[in-house]
């Protein structure tokens, strides 16, 4: 791997890529949630089909992506994952600042998401990135943390 790191829209190639970079990043989480967490379940052929996902491109190798979407007067987040090894590296900031970007392009007002409070090490991230908390609750199983970043 270079290092350099181009981004662009996802393909059904991708689709494989993507689910082995998502249980690569996500399965250090299961024990802690105590089950997998929905990452690990997304139907990703289906978001790479609503051109939802863009990916991150070392050389030839898949090494991140971002799944979004806009969802009103925002921009949710709906998932973002690096291959373990660059883990620390930028390129998740990078993949949300490209998030932020759209958002701001399609002059939306926020940028959404939520994380598992259980991921304790993304309870740090957001806030850094400028997002603010805004509800704690239980959905779909899960004890989910919601935050929101204004834009444009």
């Amino acid at each position: 791997m270079t290092g350099r790191f181009d981004l662009r829209v996802a393909s059904g190639e991708d689709v494989e890529a993507i689910v082995g970079i998502a249980q690569a990043a996500y399965g250090k989480y299961v024990e802690r949630i105590g089950r997998r967490p929905a990452p690990m379940a997304a139907d990703f052929a289906a978001s790479v089909e609503a051109g939802q996902i863009w990916v991150a491109v070392d050389s030839s190798d898949l090494v991140g992506y971002v799944v979004y979407y806009p969802d009103g007067a925002a921009m949710h987040l709906e998932n973002v994952a690096v291959v373990p090894e660059l883990a620390g590296c930028g390129l998740g900031r990078r993949l949300i600042g490209h998030v932020e970007s759209e958002a701001v392009r399609l002059e939306l007002a926020a940028v959404e998401l939520y994380t598992n409070a259980k991921m304790w090490e993304n309870l740090d991230l957001y806030p850094h990135l400028g997002y603010d908390l805004v509800e704690r609750k239980a959905q779909d199983g899960f004890d989910r943390i919601f935050f929101r970043k204004r834009v444009g």
